[in-house]
């Protein structure tokens, strides 16, 4: 009979889902309502964007420092807070008539802000809830909840702005954010002891040696950074690439877009049966192999340009990473000491995060000079890259999950 997860699990998980789902949809009709409101061109939606990304480049570590000498529970809460208010401020400028690209920059930064803060404290808070051999499942139900509001969160928000206006959409995206928060004050938190009193960059001077000295970490940190950047190359030439070279108009384009949140969904609902069937340190590989299949596919449309091919290549994209994700924070929560698990994600955070500026900008760099087909060569070169690096590690003979580090 398979132990059930904790209950305190449960009220983290469905705070989760109530804070992922709250992210996506104001994610979604941030842009559209700048568009269809203000008349937002390319220029302002790519500023919009930018700014809402500063605050995991700029904050993940602080944030992580903060983790792991604060209640986490208290920590999530808090951000969690100042993301449902942020989105109780983009409610109150759009019935006054106060709606402007500063104000959904500025107001799109604070709920970023929420977002690193949640995002550093929920897998460095999941071990002290979740006994060791249930870290995989659990981390298995957070990504499915991730999934699911990647999926349903952009159509949805199209939705409600299209049927009830900017304000609906930022209305519930506010009720779940603050859902979210009350979750987490339901939680009981155990305690922990006292972290003793050091400067904080000594602090993050800690966590990042211990991520590039750990032969299974650092491994795993350089593959995420190789892996964020073919991604943001690929993302910067597909959707000219699918009107131009594959013949697909808007929504076409976005019916193959969206087999990425399929994929994750699939990925998330298969990734214990997957982990089951392999030895640990083979599952974390399969994501990146699955990665170079799917880069292949896209590629593939160059020989056969179809729509098909391109939804195949986002769904793989989709499966393969999701379970990634899944059992490398297993993996990562297992042999991190507690003292340290907040500094550690943000390290993963910041690194992955700051790399996909880079992908994005060596995308347009080459899709310019030498067209959109070479931003897909590109990819699959760096995703093969990205595979070599997991599959040349010590990951190779790790059969299950090792004892914590000291």
């Amino acid at each position: 009979m398979t132990a059930a997860l904790p209950r305190s699990f449960t009220a983290l998980a469905g705070s989760n889902l109530a804070a992922q789902s709250a992210e996506q949809l104001s994610l979604a009709a941030v842009p559209l309502v700048a568009v269809l409101a203000l008349g937002a061109g390319p220029g302002e939606i790519g500023t919009l964007a930018a700014v809402q990304t500063l605050p995991f480049l700029l904050l993940s570590i602080p944030l992580g420092v903060l983790a792991d000498r604060v209640s986490r529970r208290r920590l999530m809460a808090w951000a969690e807070g100042l993301r449902a208010l942020s989105l109780i401020a983009l409610i109150a400028m759009v019935a006054t008539g106060q709606l402007s690209i500063a104000g959904l920059a500025i107001l799109g930064f604070a709920g970023a802000v929420g977002t690193v803060g949640f995002s550093v404290a929920a897998p460095a808070l999941v071990p002290a809830l979740v006994p060791r051999e249930l870290l995989g499942r659990a981390n298995g139900r957070l990504e499915l909840a991730r999934s699911a509001a990647y999926a349903g969160g952009p159509a949805l928000a199209g939705a409600l702005v299209a049927w009830a206006g900017a304000s609906a959409a930022f209305v519930i995206a506010a009720v779940l954010s603050a859902a979210a928060v009350a979750l987490l004050w339901g939680l009981t938190e155990p305690v922990r002891a006292a972290a003793p009193a050091r400067h904080p960059l000594l602090e993050i001077k800690d966590g990042a040696q211990f991520v590039w000295r750990q032969a299974y970490l650092r491994p795993m940190l350089l593959t995420g950074v190789a892996w964020n950047i073919s991604w943001f190359v690929l993302q910067a030439a597909y959707v000219p690439y699918a009107v131009r070279a594959l013949g697909l108009g808007a929504q076409a384009v976005g019916v193959t877009l969206a087999g990425y949140g399929a994929g994750m969904v699939v990925g998330a609902l298969l990734a214990s049966r997957v982990v089951g069937a392999m030895p640990f340190g083979r599952a974390i590989q399969l994501g990146p192999i699955v990665s170079v299949l799917a880069a292949a596919a896209m590629v593939a449309t160059l020989v056969m340009p179809t729509g098909v091919l391109a939804a195949l290549s986002f769904f793989l994209f989709g499966v393969g990473p999701i379970v990634w994700t899944i059992t490398s924070t297993t993996l990562r929560q297992s042999i991190t000491p507690d003292r340290m698990l907040g500094r550690v994600s943000s390290v993963f955070l910041t690194v992955n995060a700051g790399a996909r500026p880079v992908g994005a900008a060596l995308g347009g760099l080459v899709g310019a000079a030498w067209g959109e087909p070479a931003c897909l060569w590109l990819a699959l070169a760096g995703f093969v890259l990205q595979a070599w690096i997991i599959l040349a590690s010590s990951l190779n003979g790790l059969r299950g999950l090792p004892a914590p580090a000291h």
